[in-house]
């Protein structure tokens, strides 16, 4: 794929124009003069439709803390102290530590995803009426517009539950009409499914990546990745077999329709690497900012930058999850066997708020090969022995720019490997047979050492419980993708496998709290259960 999205700020202006407006729930009003003037021309809605990928990826920030920092991933563990850190944690820990606040939370206002609803909700409102756009595209941008509120709401659902549902665009601000009480999640849930059925059927028969944006603009095959995703969650919650199915049918859909994905949808006798397919080997090679929109992403946030075009870098990586160059360089890759330099391949230029815990490191085995691709460990060398001092995340590891690292790489939001496993689950929950798309993956992940004996499913001692070893491989796959706390949620509402796997023990904590301002912005908002209102 060579073309691709140049996020600027022509493309977000109307966005961009009332975000100093922000009120209750971050319901920014449009301005009915910009608005009277806008939507006159096709070209005004495609720029509208880009700044509304724009505003989803700076969203990525949040979504990735709410999905993951709460797990078993990041964190200080012995001798992963401070002092390889460096760095304040500025709150963070309080992620992976499970002691949120109302007023000591890193992620407050429901995450500013009500911002885009509201943008999303007034695209779908004037693509019902406009006669500018030609068919095809209103049709494709409603798909979108649908699928991405859904996958918001879903977001929403997933970490505070009960949520205000807004679907009509604000026009005009009025203080007493935006405070209004949350929805059940029953309700959240309806309309999620609601949505991804109003984007399915507007998407219709195009499968295809959108021309010129590709793998960077939502699609079919994304709506269809999240509604088994919703499925999945609502199976363990009264929906059984039947949501399992649901599910099950629309990953299928995908590896049936989505050519362009380059899919195989059977491997039953997978003894080496896999190749030919949707799964990319090496593993690491997925994530390669020279590799973006390859086959094996299915929706990512692209981001862009070079020396002649600033357009946008993961900033959240820099700030939280990578060290700072004179920190790095006092330790050693052992692989390497190498002193970290800061004026190469050392030189991270972050700051290292959240480490990767040892222990999760440690719970590879060390023949896979995502292990290293997405996990640095970091040593002291003394006496001719290599000590772990800590790790940090590399999954994300950009490209040298003027003797900088710019953190450029796109950050996947679906990909193949996650429609395997999302598809093992499904074959669990119905109680067939996984294995193929379990071992797929390993497959990719061993590579040449891969011995379907000892590695292949159900032959690891894990797999004697399927969930455990779907967890474990979804664990190891999705290091760094947001995924992690959701998994373990939503494979059983009561909590077991949060209160497994982190440091949880609480059934109030499997949501978030509602933090003090908003609060106070919405008096008609109730606080969760196990947090206190003031």
């Amino acid at each position: 794929m060579k073309k691709y999205i140049n996020f600027s700020l022509a493309g977000i202006a109307l966005i961009a124009a009332f975000s100093s407006c922000q009120k209750q729930l971050n319901l920014n009003p449009i301005s009915s003069i910009s608005n009277a003037s806008y939507w006159k021309t096709s070209n005004q809605f495609d720029a509208f439709v880009t700044g509304v990928h724009a505003q989803f990826r700076q969203d990525n920030a949040n979504m990735q803390t709410l999905g993951e920092m709460r797990a078993d991933i990041f964190g200080t563990d012995l001798p992963n102290l401070s002092a390889f850190t460096g760095e304040a944690t500025q709150g963070l820990e309080r992620t992976w530590q499970n002691n949120l606040t109302l007023t000591a939370t890193p992620v407050t206002n429901f995450g500013g995803f009500y911002y885009n609803i509201n943008q999303i909700n007034l695209l779908i409102s004037k693509l019902q009426t406009t006669t500018v756009v030609p068919a095809a595209n209103r049709q494709y941008y409603l798909g979108i517009a649908y699928g991405m509120r859904a996958f918001y709401y879903f977001h929403l659902l997933r970490s505070w539950g009960a949520v205000v549902i807004q679907t009509d665009p604000v026009l005009s601000f009025n203080i007493a009409t935006l405070a209004k009480p949350a929805s059940s999640a029953a309700q959240v849930t309806a309309l999620i499914k609601t949505d991804i059925d109003s984007s399915l059927n507007n998407f219709g028969a195009n499968y295809s990546f959108f021309t010129g944006f590709g793998k960077a603009y939502w699609s079919k095959a994304a709506t269809e990745m999240l509604k088994a995703n919703v499925y999945l969650w609502t199976s363990y919650r009264g929906g059984g077999a039947a949501d399992a199915t649901t599910a099950l049918n629309a990953l299928n859909d995908i590896q049936t329709n989505v050519p362009a994905l380059k899919l195989i949808t059977t491997n039953a006798s997978v003894t080496g690497p896999v190749t030919g397919s949707g799964l990319l080997s090496p593993y690491a090679s997925v994530f390669s900012s020279a590799n973006k929109g390859n086959a094996e992403i299915i929706f990512a946030s692209h981001y862009l930058y070079s020396a002649s075009v600033n357009e946008a870098t993961m900033s959240f990586v820099t700030n939280s999850f990578v060290p700072q160059t004179g920190l790095i360089s006092n330790f050693y890759d052992s692989v390497n066997n190498v002193q970290f330099n800061g004026n190469t391949t050392g030189n991270w230029g972050g700051l290292l708020r959240a480490p990767v815990k040892i222990a999760a490191f440690r719970q590879f085995n060390p023949l896979d090969t995502r292990a290293l691709a997405s996990i640095q460990p970091a040593y002291t060398f003394s006496g001719g022995n290599y000590t772990i001092a800590g790790c940090f995340a590399d999954k994300y590891q950009g490209e040298f720019v003027t003797g900088n690292r710019a953190i450029d790489n796109d950050f996947p939001i679906y990909r193949y490997a996650d429609l395997l496993l999302l598809k093992a689950e499904a074959e669990i929950i119905l109680g067939t047979d996984p294995s193929n798309e379990i071992n797929m993956v390993r497959a990719r992940a061993y590579g040449a050492n891969y011995n379907a004996a000892t590695m292949g499913f159900p032959n690891q001692p894990i797999d004697a419980n399927p969930v455990e070893a779907l967890l474990q491989e979804r664990f190891y796959e999705f290091i760094f993708e947001g995924k992690r706390w959701y998994d373990l949620v939503r494979m059983d509402p009561a909590g077991s496998y949060v209160f497994e796997h982190t440091t949880a023990t609480q059934a109030y904590q499997l949501l978030w709290p509602i933090d003090q301002t908003a609060l106070t912005n919405n008096t008609q908002l109730t606080q969760n259960p196990g947090y206190a209102s003031h």
